[in-house]
């Protein structure tokens, strides 16, 4: 059985009032995963700006 399966038959059984403690939990998951690729595309920008920031670059796409 999957791990998504395992976790539906567990929400079955769940007390309504957890239910949104659950859905809280589940929220705060997303923002830090999406907080966490956030990190890795800032850190991608400064290691990448010495290449983005020179004349052959601007050169290269000034006709677009």
């Amino acid at each position: 059985m999957e791990v998504k399966e395992l976790i539906l038959k567990e929400i079955e059984r769940v007390p309504e009032q957890y239910l949104a403690e659950i859905l809280d939990f589940i929220r705060y998951l997303e923002a830090k995963a999406l907080k966490e690729g956030m990190g890795t595309a800032i850190a991608s920008e400064t290691s990448l700006k010495k290449d983005w920031l020179r004349h052959e670059e601007d050169e290269a796409w000034q006709d677009l």
